[in-house]
């Protein structure tokens, strides 16, 4: 899978480097108020004054000082205007480019075995694969995990079955993986190794005519086949499936899981009772490999959980993701752009620096109009 995935890291308020210094002009500003400072009153010879004093002060010369305000903002925005403010917001594409991975976990009545150990305890096969696959995918101390990747789950005995569809969402895969159960009936008993390649080659050819609003494609495809067995039940030969699976250009990586000579196995004897019988370790090494091999994978071996670890280490550092992440810078000249501050637009700052200098030229020639 690859495309872009694009983040706001922040936003930056500022001024032009090569027009900051008409700031130095702002003191100029303060010229507006010099007429309220010295303001001249006009006079009117009358022989007495009795009479006005008890006129008093009108409620608009109170407010005479109103128009040198709006004038000295006005220029004040002007020049901040032209010191060309700007507000830089900061964002970073991630260019991923992924694998599908195509899990394939044989849940056959052999992977009930009692030769491997979680936590100080015998487990069976299927539960300590559960547990590494878990976290092959979704990351823990040893392994980084494939956040970035599309992974989907196939278990096969007797017959092969999609558990669980390619997707992001690595929680449902790790629930999928967690309801898997080892098949007790002697019905669905067996291992069709072949079935289950096949079907995971036609999931991962599926991801052809699927891309995103993003345009996200697949990097590479990966079957990651595990089993404890021999082909002896399905459809499709396992060398069949390769030779579809390379013509696809999926590569196979094969995992035999089971420890060396024989293994502990539950069993019930002739009267119900719970019993452990010993059976020997039968893998197909020889046709796994070959499988492998033949779509430009490897075949490894598991016998016990430490070793299935370190094969689920060696398949994350063969099948890298790639991730590339640019960092840019978007401005916006506030001068005559507008922007929200709060949830509130305010219009651009020209805009407001025109608005307080025609205001004022309005009110002083209406409101504020005084005797020359």
């Amino acid at each position: 899978m690859s495309g872009w995935l694009e983040t706001i890291a922040g936003s930056e308020f500022g001024f032009h480097p090569n027009a900051v210094w008409w700031l130095l002009l702002l003191p100029v500003c303060l010229c507006a108020w010099i007429p309220v400072l010295r303001r001249r009153r006009a006079t009117i010879t009358h022989s007495r004054t009795s009479i006005l004093s008890i006129v008093g002060r009108s409620g608009i010369s109170r407010l005479r000082w109103i128009p040198p305000l709006l004038r000295m903002l006005g220029i004040a925005l002007v020049v901040i205007c032209i010191a060309r403010p700007i507000k830089a917001n900061e964002r970073s594409r991630v260019f991923v480019e992924g694998v599908a991975i195509q899990s394939v976990i044989d849940r056959s009545g052999s992977m009930a075995a009692l030769d491997f150990a979680l936590d100080a305890g015998q487990v069976d096969r299927l539960t300590a694969v559960k547990k590494v696959l878990s976290e092959f995918i979704v990351g823990d101390e040893e392994l980084p995990g494939r956040p970035d990747d599309l992974v989907g789950l196939i278990t096969f005995a007797r017959h092969a079955d999609t558990a669980s569809p390619l997707t992001l969402d690595h929680a449902h895969i790790v629930d999928a993986i967690d309801s898997v159960r080892i098949a007790t009936r002697r019905s669905e008993d067996g291992t069709a190794i072949g079935d289950a390649i096949a079907l995971a080659v036609e999931r991962l050819r599926e991801l052809d005519d699927r891309e995103d609003a993003a345009g996200r494609r697949i990097k590479s495809r990966v079957i990651v086949l595990l089993t404890d067995g021999e082909n002896n039940a399905g459809d499709i030969e396992p060398d069949i499936a390769a030779e579809i699976a390379a013509a696809f250009d999926v590569r196979i990586y094969a995992i035999g899981v089971g420890s060396n000579g024989v293994a502990p196995i539950p069993a019930r004897d002739a009267f119900g009772n719970p019993v452990m019988v010993r059976q020997r370790v039968s893998i197909d090494e020889e046709t796994l490999t070959r499988v492998a091999e033949s779509t430009g994978g490897r075949y490894f071996r598991a016998t016990d959980t430490d070793s299935l670890r370190e094969i689920y280490a060696s398949i994350d550092e063969l099948e890298k993701t790639t991730t590339e992440q640019r960092r840019y810078r978007l401005y916006r000249d506030l001068a005559v752009s507008s922007i929200v501050v709060g949830g509130m637009e305010i219009p651009p700052l020209l805009l407001v620096a025109m608005l307080l200098i025609g205001l004022d030229l309005i009110l002083g020639h209406t409101l504020f109009r005084t005797i020359p």
